[in-house]
């Protein structure tokens, strides 16, 4: 390329922790210095809680060293907006922020994944937080002077490597470097580590560079197909649009509990398919009370960490080797509400009271590290998992059968109306999670199904639907219920009182003098 021999190269890389950006930036410079170009580089730690990726600054003069008669460059240690020639972000997101920080311009080449690892912010609403990919991809496609948008993590898994590999591969194949494929290459080799691995990941990128195929938006989260497996006609009462979603419950039953327990499901839907052929509303229900009757309990939780598949998904995902050994350590807190939970319904009362009398609500939330690849720890997951014959016998399958079995008789009571129907069945996203996040989730529903549905004080089918749908929306967007008490108080009802919360005193330890 043609280099501007009076201005370094400069190079902002944003990579999260574990996909080797400090080993990207080793290679640019080493590289660098073994053709002969000045080059600085310097790093930025990001946040914890992926709120913020590393960066790594890096600027390359473009004129080797021996070629300017004992002068040297001053080289910045930080970037500035509008001077980046080359952005490199591991991540959809983080190119969505160094666009937003003004970091690339049209001057500057922007090399960026479309592949998804959801940010914290993204995480935390009940509902969908997830940042819209294609206004990003839009964005830099308007905003760079170059774009060049791949799925690098698709790449780097295909290649058996980390991301940084790719990355390296498609900076050097934008032709914006001063250094050519074999200095880079080179560079790699030099290193010593994984470099077979290494350079199938650079090949990758470096094509997929050259080729400038455009990057789709990322899909949105669809639910699983399922192939066909019931006899024929099984499911023909149903509306076309719902059979695979109902098979898809049947299948989940039987793995979470029995054939009994899917059969309890397909009952359920019966009794709704008796009241309403509306195809949106069956698809739904079946779709959320599938995830509800699999909540996830102590039992549940055990039996998918102890399962083979699991465990070769991770040692896939941390790409270990056959002949390696992986360590599984699985970090579990139950508290009051899982132990109690297990117990039968009368016992669960008399002990949860008793606890918190005692104060021992949080003395009873121990963490825990089990080694789930020990032959003790995997015994004590399996012993959990075992007890799924005990389920129907305990307090929180008791509880959740109630509220689901209400949650029902409400959407058959409204099925006249499809729209109010359709907007309680809906109402069950609130039920996700596990602890304090389940047990908000729950408390606001029965808020909606008290004040809304049960003894509504709207009385029109449409103003109905219109509430649930706004009380809903709000719980989802702040599940502290603020948002719900100031929905719910548009139509007259009471926001709660206030919850206590106790205050600790701890006297500090005595300083030996």
């Amino acid at each position: 390329m043609a280099t501007d021999a009076t201005r370094p190269i400069t190079i902002l890389v944003a990579a999260l922790g574990g996909e080797g950006g400090g080993v990207l930036a080793d290679w640019l410079r080493d590289a660098a210095t073994a053709a002969g170009l000045p080059v600085q580089s310097t790093s930025i730690p990001g946040v914890a809680q992926r709120t913020g990726a590393t960066t790594y600054y890096l600027e390359i003069f473009p004129v080797p060293t021996a070629q300017l008669g004992g002068r040297r460059p001053v080289l910045a240690l930080t970037p500035t907006p509008g001077n980046v020639d080359l952005m490199v972000a591991s991540e959809l997101v983080e190119a969505g922020r160094a666009l937003q920080n003004g970091w690339v311009t049209a001057r500057t080449a922007l090399i960026a994944s479309s592949h998804r690892i959801y940010a914290t912010v993204e995480k935390m609403p009940m509902g969908d937080g997830r940042y819209a990919g294609e206004r990003i991809l839009a964005a830099a496609r308007e905003v760079a002077g170059r774009a060049i948008l791949f799925d690098m993590a698709d790449a780097a898994q295909k290649a058996g490597t980390v991301i940084s590999a790719v990355m390296f591969g498609a900076l050097a194949g934008s032709a914006r470097l001063p250094l050519s494929r074999e200095q880079c290459e080179a560079a790699i080799r030099a290193s010593g580590k994984g470099v077979e691995a290494s350079l199938r990941g650079f090949a990758a990128g470096f094509a997929a560079a050259g080729s400038d195929v455009p990057a789709a938006a990322p899909a949105p989260v669809a639910p699983p197909v399922v192939a066909r497996t019931q006899a024929p006609g099984e499911y023909d009462a149903y509306p076309v649009e719902a059979r695979e979603v109902v098979a898809e419950g049947v299948k989940r039953m039987l793995d979470y509990q029995d054939r009994a327990y899917a059969d309890l499901y397909l009952r359920r839907l019966q009794r709704l398919l008796a009241r309403s052929k509306d195809a949106m509303l069956i698809t739904e229900t079946a779709r959320y009370l599938a995830l509800w009757m699999s909540f996830e309990d102590v039992i549940r939780v055990a039996d998918l960490k102890t399962r083979k598949s699991r465990f070769e998904r991770v040692r896939s995902e941390v790409l270990a080797k056959p002949h390696e050994p992986a360590h599984f350590i699985e970090f579990l807190k139950p508290g009051l509400d899982e132990i109690a939970g297990l117990m039968p319904p009368a016992l669960s009362r008399r002990f949860h009271a008793w606890a918190i009398r005692r104060g021992l609500a949080d003395r009873l939330s121990v963490g825990m590290h089990i080694k789930s690849n020990s032959v003790s720890g995997f015994l004590l997951l399996r012993s959990m998992a075992g007890l799924r014959f005990w389920r129907r016998r305990s307090a929180r399958y008791a509880d959740e059968q109630a509220l689901i079995e209400r949650w029902l008789a409400a959407i058959e009571a409204a099925a006249a109306h499809p729209r109010l129907a359709f907007e309680i069945a809906m109402s069950a996203r609130l039920i996700k999670g596990y602890s304090d996040t389940h047990k908000r989730g729950r408390a606001n529903l029965l808020r909606i199904l008290d004040n809304l549905v049960d003894k509504p004080t709207v009385t029109d089918p449409d103003e109905r639907a219109k509430a649930v749908f706004a009380a809903r929306e709000a719980a989802l967007a702040d599940p502290e219920g603020r948002g719900l008490d100031a929905s719910l108080g548009r139509h007259g009802i009471a926001p709660r009182p206030p919850q206590e919360h106790p205050l600790r005193f701890v006297r500090p330890a005595r300083r030996n003098s």
